[in-house]
C-alpha cells in the first residue's frame, strides 16, 4: 500500500474510512444497496461477476449476487485472490457455503474453487466523485487488475451514498468506472 507522505489521497482514505465505519445508519443503507444492486442486476446480461468479500464496513454484495445466480446455474459469481507479487487480482467461483481461507491479508478467499474471467466487477468504493472516480485503499490491485483487462468488462463501483467527494481528481492512469451504486440509486452511468 502507498502511505507515503506524496500519497496525495492519504488522509482522505482516512477520513472517508472513518465516516464508513461510524455510520450509525450503515444497516438501514446496506438494505437500501442491496435493493439497489438487485434492480440493476436485473437488466444485466452478464453471466460472470466478480465481487469481492467485505472488510472495513463496506458494503456486502454477496447477498445480492446470491438471489442473482439462485437458480440459474450458467452464471458465476466470483471472489479474488490477490496475487502479491503481481499485484493484481484473479477471480475464484464463490457460492454460499463455498470452503474458504485467509488470503496473505487476512481477507477471506475461495479455496480450491475454477478461476474465471469476469465480464462485470463489482468493486467497493471508499469514495467517489464525478465521471466515476472511485477511491479505494491505495494498494493498486483494483487499478493494476482493470488495467490487465479487456475492455469489454464493465466495471461497478459500490459505496454508501454519504462516501460522495466533490472536486475528486483522477489519479496518474486511473480509469473511471462505467457505473457507480449507492444507497441512494445508479449516480454514475447506466
Amino acid at each position: 500500500m502507498s502511505h507515503e507522505p506524496t500519497d496525495p489521497r492519504r488522509a482522505l482514505r482516512e477520513v472517508l474510512l472513518e465516516l464508513r465505519t461510524e455510520l450509525p445508519d450503515r444497516r438501514q443503507r446496506s438494505e437500501y444497496l442491496q435493493e439497489v444492486l438487485q434492480v440493476w442486476l436485473l437488466r444485466r446480461k452478464e453471466q460472470r461477476i466478480g465481487a469481492y468479500w467485505p472488510i472495513k464496513g463496506e458494503f456486502d454484495p454477496l447477498p445480492s449476487l446470491y438471489r442473482w445466480g439462485e437458480n440459474h446455474p450458467e452464471r458465476r459469481i466470483g471472489l479474488p485472490v490477490k496475487h502479491k507479487t503481481a499485484g493484481t487480482l484473479s477471480y475464484h467461483v464463490w457460492y454460499p457455503g463455498c470452503p474458504m481461507e485467509e488470503d496473505a491479508f487476512g481477507i477471506l478467499k475461495p479455496k480450491d474453487t475454477e478461476q474465471f474471467e469476469p465480464q462485470l466487477l463489482l468493486v467497493p468504493c471508499l469514495g467517489y466523485g464525478a465521471g466515476g472516480l472511485r477511491v479505494g485503499y491505495g494498494g493498486g490491485f483494483v487499478a493494476r487488475t482493470l488495467r490487465a483487462r479487456q475492455p469489454e468488462l464493465v466495471t461497478v463501483g459500490l459505496a454508501y451514498s454519504v462516501s460522495w467527494v466533490p472536486g475528486l481528481q483522477a489519479l496518474t492512469d486511473e480509469a473511471p468506472l462505467d457505473a457507480i451504486l449507492t444507497d441512494e440509486g445508479v449516480v454514475w452511468g447506466e
